[in-house]
């Protein structure tokens, strides 16, 4: 992973809604990268929330490892200048849009929304990256990730609706589990749960967005 323009890749999640599953790819993505041995920093952007901030001290009093670099930041002009002391800079967004959304995704290499498949979420979602894209973001550096399905058909029919709005979709999805947000209340990931099956279904959807980058 290299950026141009300072040696480090940007990667950030972003979206107008809380709950879709930002700080949760964040944390897989930041830990599937630290254990190939990148140096790897997420910056969390919502300091009302702090959602990664504390999972990062859950996993250091757990003593998980990998230990992952996580530091809260008030603006996207803050975190950003974090992107050359690490091979990887993660942006966990605040859910909201505004002008450092679009700040965020002209600097990031990929910019990733996640979204429920309900089509509540999926509207939004779409205006949101048509907002980026009218703002002169390339499309190519768009993509959206699906979590929280229940059934395999909602999962069809919510990629169905991302792809015929032109957008690209991850391969893979999260499905709605307990036990991913029983392993995140004790500092791990997706990926680090009791469970081989899930920790390979959310691998295979981090595996995705790295192939793109």
């Amino acid at each position: 992973m290299a950026d141009s323009e300072s040696g480090a890749t940007v990667i950030a999640f972003v979206s107008q809604k809380g709950g879709v599953g930002k700080s949760t790819l964040s944390r897989g993505l930041a830990r599937e990268a630290a254990k190939s041995g990148l140096a790897v920093k997420i910056a969390d952007l919502d300091t009302q929330q702090g959602t990664s901030v504390d999972w990062h001290r859950r996993r250091l009093d757990e003593g998980v490892e990998p230990v992952i670099s996580v530091e809260g930041f008030k603006t996207a002009d803050q975190a950003l200048a974090q992107a050359d002391r690490y091979d990887l800079l993660i942006i966990d967004a605040p859910a909201r849009a505004s002008e450092a959304t679009q700040k965020i995704a002209q600097r990031a290499a990929l910019v990733v929304q996640p979204t429920n498949p309900a089509l509540d979420d999926l509207g939004p979602a779409v205006r949101l990256f048509h907002e980026l894209v009218k703002a002169g973001i390339p499309k190519k550096r768009l993509v959206f990730a699906i979590n929280h399905v229940l059934t395999d058909a909602e999962e069809v029919a919510a990629r169905e609706y991302l792809t015929e709005a032109g957008y690209d979709v991850l391969r893979g999805y999260l499905p709605s589990k307990t036990s991913y947000r029983d392993a995140q209340n004790h500092g791990r990931s997706v990926t680090e749960t009791r469970y081989d099956a899930l920790n390979s279904k959310a691998d295979a959807l981090i595996q995705s967005l790295i192939n793109l980058v």
